[in-house]
């Protein structure tokens, strides 16, 4: 195959980037008919469609491989001038993180306080749900992730950080009023917290629980956001699992309680990257296992 001209794929991150040809002719300094050239120009070379040309401009399964790619060269390239002192003055190199919101409100952020500051790095944290992060290392959003999937997304590799813990928990009165028979029976009547509507995790804990009978409770609170979740069940709005590090407090302050002792639910999570001789990245991954050995369970 002949070789992928790196001014085509620049063109093609920029439009995705920006969501338009125009947006992308101004961050170029070209005509958007210049954009439009490369981009044709490229889908003549790879023989594939690469761009949905809706608003805003998506990249199809094919062209997201080559964002991806272009992603990668630009990575590799500000490392280079790092490593020959041609960086920027005063510019710090970027890394976005895929991470998922119970991580990101617990043990994440302290991951990245480790991470050596003469590297000079910002970060750009996605928030997103693990099952979901995946999806974003796929796409070429991001160069990292903190994920569900043991999986490797191509082009990248994973490794294990550890298991998260989550309790089925309650406030004491909420307990008292919905849970007070048999869980099998109750538990699917009461209502329920939940992260948002992909959130899954409370209706696997009920089929668990009823043998795959039924799923939670249908009245749901939809609270998209890790401490709100938390204060939402021990507010007493429904029950709900909660993180084991967040619980604590709230456990030993009477605020929560937990209902089925001994059936906490564990969530494996994975951190996937680019496979890239990257510095940047490998002090980001390092700090982060070393900080999920600590956090998680093993």
């Amino acid at each position: 195959m002949e070789d992928l001209p790196l001014d085509q794929v620049r063109t093609l991150l920029a439009v995705v980037d920006g969501g338009t040809f125009d947006a992308a002719a101004a961050a170029l300094h070209v005509t958007p008919s210049a954009v439009s050239q490369r981009v044709k120009a490229l889908e003549q070379r790879t023989g594939r469609v690469l761009l949905l040309r809706a608003r805003p401009v998506r990249p199809t399964e094919s062209g997201e491989v080559l964002v991806r790619l272009a992603r990668q060269v630009a990575r590799l390239e500000r490392d280079a001038y790092a490593e020959l002192g041609l960086s920027s003055a005063g510019e710090p190199t970027r890394v976005s993180v895929a991470v998922n919101a119970d991580s990101l409100a617990t043990w994440f952020l302290g991951a990245l306080t480790r991470v050596p500051a003469e590297l000079r790095l910002c970060f750009e944290l996605r928030r997103e749900d693990e099952s979901h992060t995946a999806a974003l290392l796929r796409e070429g959003a991001v160069m990292a992730a903190v994920t569900s999937s043991p999986d490797a997304v191509p082009g990248c590799s994973v490794r294990l950080l550890g298991r998260m813990r989550y309790l089925p928990a309650a406030s004491p009165e909420f307990a008292a009023r919905y849970l007070a028979g048999p869980l099998e029976e109750t538990l699917p009547r009461a209502p329920v917290v939940t992260f948002d509507r992909r959130d899954d995790f409370q209706d696997a804990f009920v089929r668990r629980l009823t043998r795959g009978r039924t799923g939670a409770s249908t009245g749901r609170h939809l609270i998209p956001a890790s401490e709100g979740f938390a204060e939402a069940v021990a507010a007493g709005l429904g029950w709900g699992m909660v993180p084991e590090t967040q619980a604590g407090p709230l456990l030993r302050a009477g605020r929560l309680t937990v209902f089925a002792p001994g059936r906490a639910a564990d969530a494996a999570l994975y951190w996937q990257q680019w496979k890239l001789d990257s510095p940047a990245l490998a002090a980001v991954a390092e700090a982060v296992a070393a900080t999920a050995a600590t956090a998680l369970r093993s």
